[in-house]
């Protein structure tokens, strides 16, 4: 009976140290099991901050692109408007060119005899007439040379269509002061006006002249020499341009009309 008992404490024994030890192991088990779980969500963790770092850059990027492509649009639609203009005044240019040389053309005879002289000034076309040939010394009254002149012009002028053109007067820098002119201004405005009218006569229509006066303010040559004074006393011709015509007046007209 006695070895029957320690027989069954041996066998208890041993199962109590086999059952401690499969426990032990599964503690173990399931402690190694957790810290690669939380090395794997450690790892994730990582991973999902990459992701997000990742995506943040990308976003940048992508804001970053997105603007440049805006700036290139907007670059390339600046470039196409600037050549468009660029275009637009080339071919102003060339029919400007044209027209002058057509004026040239038309006034060859005068300027070959010297009568006149067709001049590109600050842009505009100018067909020229000393007043030496047109008027007496002091006098705003057209010669009979003077009148006939101005009727040739006119036909040539006249004849070409939808232009408008503005007579000025200039003199030379002597001062005049009589009843009729108390200064050269007054000069220059009846030279002009009388030229004006001539140039009506002759079959101009009238909305399609004016007249100005610039007394001695504006000459084209030094007023210290004999040659000086008679060039700067002159009657100017000047072909009006279309402001319709040149690049940009769409623009201009939009603003002004506001």
């Amino acid at each position: 009976m006695k070895k029957c008992i320690l027989g069954l404490s041996a066998i208890a024994l041993v199962s109590g140290c086999v059952s401690k030890g499969k426990y032990t192991t599964e503690i173990n088990q399931r402690d190694e099991a957790l810290v690669q779980e939380k090395a794997a969500v450690t790892a994730l963790t990582g991973e999902k901050q990459a992701l997000t770092s990742e995506k943040q850059q990308l976003e940048q990027k992508l804001i970053v692109v997105t603007k440049d492509r805006g700036q290139l649009k907007t670059s390339l639609d600046e470039m196409k408007q600037a050549m468009a203009e660029m275009r637009a005044r080339q071919a102003e240019e060339r029919k400007r060119l044209k027209e002058f040389e057509d004026l040239t053309a038309r006034f060859k005879k005068l300027t070959d005899a010297g009568t006149l002289s067709v001049k590109i000034i600050e842009g505009k076309m100018v067909v020229s007439l000393g007043s030496d040939v047109l008027f007496g010394s002091g006098s705003a009254k057209l010669s009979a040379a003077g009148l006939e002149s101005i009727k040739e012009v006119t036909a040539q002028l006249k004849a070409i269509p939808g232009k408008v053109y503005q007579v000025e007067g200039h003199t030379d820098n002597l001062p005049i002061a009589t009843a009729a002119f108390p200064s050269n201004w007054e000069l220059a405005s009846a030279r002009a006006l009388n030229v004006t009218r001539a140039m009506v006569d002759a079959g101009m229509l009238p909305a399609r002249v004016s007249a100005a006066s610039f007394g001695d303010t504006q000459p084209i040559q030094a007023n210290d020499t004999a040659e000086g004074k008679a060039a700067n006393r002159r009657i100017a011709i000047v072909v009006v341009p279309d402001l319709s015509t040149m690049p940009g007046y769409d623009e201009l007209n939009k603003l002004s009309s506001k």
